[in-house]
């Protein structure tokens, strides 16, 4: 089964991805089953889409109300669930004014439009390493050659700078300077957190100079870091921020935020998505933020995630070279391959991925308690030593 399984995914999906020896047949909670009922840790919950684990039931009932009523009107006519998750991202972000579409690439193309159109400028500055997605645009923006150059030539009006390094950013702006954007914390990189301040530097330099600043929270966004934007731990606002994966925990939803001087630069034919914004998407997203704030899953990312911290900083300094982390995002920095410690952990019962060839990142869901952690460390530290 597995293999036929398997023999036909080959013949018939382009191979874009390095998948797994694992099939996924369900999930409960912190944990995922293969086709033949193996149970798995899972510390990946869909690279931080599925924010509260699997197999909700009460997300289950509410996705499938929403579905029974109707799926996708359009965006020609008004859609209730819409307005009610605009009304909650602009409140949550201290923002104004929504844009939804499917993903994190495509919250960036309209960040960067937006930014376009609203400053009359061509420029973004970005980050070294950064990541924000595959389209043209979005990989433009990214900050990683290696996944570029099969693609040149690329959208103009790109430069990188070293992330982290004020001083690189305020050489790199011009009198074609639209924006600045950039990750609260790397993702795609390894986990990389910049220096205390970075964001609220980033922000005078844009408010001196009349730039606007976007923020890639598709990855850090929706608690994951301890509160619900990351950058509202440097008490800031930025003029534009997308958000993504986790927000409709596992379903295909994107969302760009502006100011409203911003967004007002977004008229009728500017933008669009066929399927951005749509009920159920929305009605999802609707019920992961009520669950999220209810349940206190913010407190428990910041909580569960300084005792994970705590207990992967106990293991062999002769192999783990770091951890990082803030809230539920976290690597292990290691002195062996990482891809062999992926497939040694998944033969032992636990998911976990690495970013490069010596770190592995995990990004549990939101609900994980101390005692899946603990579990967790167990395996860790066997296959680690």
């Amino acid at each position: 089964m597995a293999a036929k399984l398997i023999n036909k995914e080959k013949e018939f999906v382009m191979q874009t991805y390095k998948r797994q020896n694992l099939i996924v047949e369900k999930g409960k909670g912190s944990y995922v089953f293969d086709n033949k009922g193996k149970k798995y840790i899972d510390l990946v919950s869909g690279i931080a889409c599925c924010t509260l684990g699997h197999g909700n039931n009460d997300f289950a009932d509410n996705v499938k109300k929403q579905i029974l009523k109707i799926t996708n009107p359009t965006n020609l006519y008004y859609s209730e669930q819409q307005v009610i998750l605009a009304e909650k991202l602009a409140k949550l972000s201290g923002l104004k004014k929504c844009f939804f579409s499917n993903s994190g690439a495509e919250a960036i193309e309209a960040a960067i439009k937006l930014a376009r159109k609203h400053t009359k400028k061509t420029e973004i500055i970005c980050m070294k390493n950064g990541f924000h997605g595959r389209t043209f645009g979005s990989l433009a923006a990214t900050g990683k050659e290696s996944i570029k150059k099969s693609f040149k030539p690329m959208l103009q009006g790109f430069k990188h700078v070293e992330y982290g390094n004020v001083q690189q950013v305020k050489k790199a702006i011009s009198k074609k300077t639209a924006a600045i954007l950039v990750e609260p914390i790397q993702g795609e990189a390894g986990i990389i957190i910049p220096p205390k301040n970075y964001l609220k530097e980033l922000r005078k330099i844009c408010n001196k100079k009349n730039i606007l600043l976007i923020l890639d929270e598709v990855q850090t966004g929706c608690g994951r870091t301890g509160k619900f934007f990351a950058y509202q731990h440097e008490k800031i606002h930025p003029d534009i921020v997308t958000l993504a994966k986790g927000l409709a925990n596992g379903l295909p939803i994107g969302v760009t935020i502006a100011s409203e001087k911003v967004a007002k630069s977004f008229v009728v034919g500017d933008h669009g998505s066929t399927f951005g914004g749509n009920p159920v998407s929305c009605s999802a997203a609707n019920f992961t933020i009520g669950y999220i704030i209810s349940k206190k899953l913010i407190d428990n990312a910041k909580k569960q995630g300084n005792y994970f911290i705590k207990k992967l900083n106990e293991i062999d300094k002769n192999i783990v070279k770091e951890v990082r982390g803030k809230g539920l995002m976290i690597a292990i920095e290691i002195k062996k391959d990482a891809n062999k410690s992926v497939k040694n952990c998944l033969s032992k019962g636990l998911i976990i991925n690495s970013t490069s060839k010596y770190v592995i990142r995990l990004l549990p869901p939101l609900i994980i308690n101390k005692q899946i952690i603990d579990k967790s460390i167990q395996i860790l530290k066997k296959e680690l030593k």
